[in-house]
């Protein structure tokens, strides 16, 4: 891949992958190894996290549409070697969280995946998404999941904070479903949200203790998108850059 072509993002918008029973196996010891290489990177580079994750979860029936996906990572990076995350010194330090969700968005068992970054000040500090463990029936549920999922990594966040003397409270997070925190802030639990696993309610004490705060921000200006879907070049450059990623060598 060293002569490869560059290219603007690493996945294309709308890219679908599934399981695809027709298609011709590849070495599973290459594959493995091209996802291997990639995670670990991942631990520096957020902006290939959601398109290595999407293709580690076919390593055990990996196929050619498979390795055209992982290798257009590579032709990704090839143009980006110099990108990297910037910590400035001096500035705020105040802790603030990104949650988003893409309902029923693996084509394996339709479940949805969620996606969070958190920050100190303007440093991206943490960064992760996972496949939620239950069928999500609706957007709001998806979202109010990941939300969840976002407040668990801000209660360590905290608890490891103020051994250093950082107490926080009224954390906010932002979330671009309306529907997601109504439910946070509900305090009765109606028949269109019992359905919800019980383990994730414990958002809603926290809401009502003040320790966090759910704020809804518009979709185009929601960061955790970067972790949920593929996006077009445009809009993941924007992302990226409101990450604090930037050239080093410039």
């Amino acid at each position: 891949m060293e002569n490869c072509k560059p290219i603007g993002n690493p996945m294309a918008p709308g890219t679908k992958i599934g399981t695809d029973p027709s298609g011709k196996a590849v070495d599973v010891r290459t594959y493995r190894g091209m996802i291997g290489s990639l995670m670990y990177l991942t631990s520096s580079r957020p902006d290939i996290m959601f398109s290595t994750c999407l293709c580690a979860r076919y390593q055990a029936n990996r196929k050619e549409s498979h390795m055209s996906v992982v290798k257009r990572i590579f032709r990704y990076l090839k143009g980006t070697t110099d990108l990297g995350l910037w910590y400035p010194k001096d500035t705020i330090f105040e802790l603030t969280a990104y949650s988003d969700a893409d309902h029923a968005g693996c084509m394996l068992d339709m479940k949805s995946t969620s996606g969070y970054i958190h920050f100190l000040g303007d440093k991206l500090v943490t960064w992760a998404l996972k496949k939620q463990l239950c069928v999500s029936t609706s957007t709001a549920e998806a979202e109010y999941v990941a939300a969840a999922s976002c407040y668990s990594q801000v209660l360590w966040m905290r608890t490891q904070l103020r051994d250093f003397g950082y107490h926080y409270n009224s954390i906010p997070i932002y979330c671009d479903s309306k529907s997601a925190i109504a439910i946070s802030a509900n305090p009765v639990q109606h028949t269109k949200t019992k359905h919800i696993d019980v383990r994730y309610h414990f958002i809603k004490d926290n809401v009502e203790k003040g320790t966090i705060e759910l704020y809804f921000v518009k979709t185009e200006y929601q960061l955790a998108d970067l972790f949920t879907k593929p996006l077009d070049e445009k809009r993941f450059t924007f992302l990226v850059s409101r990450l604090g990623m930037l050239n080093l060598k410039t």
